[in-house]
């Protein structure tokens, strides 16, 4: 009698299978245990921050406004005689030099009353004459004793009526020749005449002077601006530092530039300072002159305008784009000696090519972020890569 094998093959493989599986997960169990003892947290290196020193160099300080362009001279031009206007002698928006022939109006009757008037100077002078030999004779006559005092006292007294009516006849004549004169309307200083209102034949100056046209002067032109009440004071105390008088003030150059010009490529001096403030806007009129030969300002411009009234040898600067603003004002971030990163709040001051002029707050070998403010933090420990802030190219705008 044969005995059967109580483990048959297909039940050894099953058992090998089971047996591998085991040794599997052991495996898998270890390994992982083995991971779990090393993965601790490792921080993050130090974020590449980008800082500089600020800049140092010199820079002007300025009162800078906004006014507008009005002419030195401006002046109406008016018919001061009656009659036909007889020609236009110029083109409408042309620049003519003083004493150019602007108008005319019908001289011919001016004319006449003029001769008429020296006819009768001429007249009276002839009179006057004849009145002072008589008088000389009348005198002779009566230190002989030949006439009475009486004569004498009579060519006195048309000797004197005959210089009377000269000197009315010398004025009736100067009277005829001014008018006559005004007859001409002539160009009381260079500048640019508008277009004639009147037509050529249309009757002027019947009841009062007639407007024909008027003359502006372009060059130089003034620059009307106001300053406000600071701005006065710090003026006034730098002066007083400097010991300048309101005629060194006046010597002040004044910057001007149009809306769409870059710059202020316009400059002359200062010409009138205001002696009070006015009490409802609390600023001080001033005016400029400037130069204009190229009559590049028209009268009634909008323009830009600074006056340079201190420099200080050695401002601290930075680029805009470090200065950050919360409710507490304008701050930088500044890295310590311990390469931490600090917020440190300034007062800021004006562009000057292309920088900002920090007042306070800041030293000069502070380090300043620059670059990459959004990636750091006050009180974040940062690796800091030193560089040079880049001179923008110089513009005054």
């Amino acid at each position: 009698m044969t005995s059967s094998n109580p483990a048959s093959p297909a039940r050894r493989n099953e058992a090998w299978r089971q047996a591998g599986r085991t040794l599997a997960a052991t495996a898998v169990v270890i390994a992982l245990t083995g991971c779990e003892d090393k993965n601790t947290f490792v921080a993050p290196p130090p974020p590449k921050v980008e800082v500089a020193t600020p800049v140092q160099r010199p820079v002007t300080r300025y009162i800078e406004a906004t006014g507008n362009t009005a002419p030195i001279k401006s002046v109406d031009l008016v018919a001061r005689v009656q009659g036909f206007l007889q020609s236009i002698d110029y083109q409408d928006g042309s620049f003519v030099k003083q004493g150019t022939q602007l108008f005319t109006i019908e001289p011919e009757t001016y004319k006449l009353k003029l001769e008429q008037a020296q006819a009768a100077e001429s007249g009276a002078q002839a009179t006057v004459k004849q009145a002072e030999a008589d008088f000389k004779r009348q005198v002779e006559l009566v230190q002989r004793q030949a006439v009475s005092q009486s004569t004498l006292d009579t060519s006195t007294s048309t000797r004197d009526n005959a210089q009377a009516s000269l000197s009315q006849a010398q004025v009736n004549t100067k009277l005829a020749q001014v008018n006559y004169g005004y007859t001409n309307v002539t160009a009381p200083f260079d500048g640019i005449v508008s277009a004639h209102m009147v037509s050529v034949g249309e009757l002027v100056g019947v009841s009062s002077p007639t407007q024909l046209a008027t003359i502006v002067a372009m060059d130089p032109i003034w620059v009307n601006f106001t300053v406000n009440e600071q701005d006065v004071l710090r003026i006034r105390a730098e002066a007083a530092r400097r010991g300048l008088t309101v005629s060194d003030l006046k010597q002040l150059p004044v910057q001007v530039g149009l809306q769409t010009e870059t710059g202020y490529p316009h400059e002359g001096h200062l010409d009138y300072v205001s002696p009070t403030l006015n009490t409802s806007t609390g600023t001080l009129a001033v005016r400029g002159v400037v130069p204009n030969d190229k009559r590049a300002l028209l009268p009634g411009y909008f323009v830009r305008v600074r006056v340079p009234f201190d420099q200080e040898k050695s401002a601290l600067l930075v680029p805009d784009t470090a200065l950050g603003s919360d409710q507490g004002g304008r701050y930088l971030l500044v890295v310590n000696n311990d390469n931490v990163v600090e917020q440190r709040k300034v007062q800021i001051g004006p562009v000057d090519n292309g920088l900002r002029v920090i007042e306070s707050g800041l030293k000069p070998e502070d380090r300043v972020v620059i670059a990459g403010l959004l990636r750091v933090i006050p009180g974040q420990k940062i690796d800091p890569q030193a560089t040079k802030i880049e001179q923008p190219q110089a513009s005054a705008k």
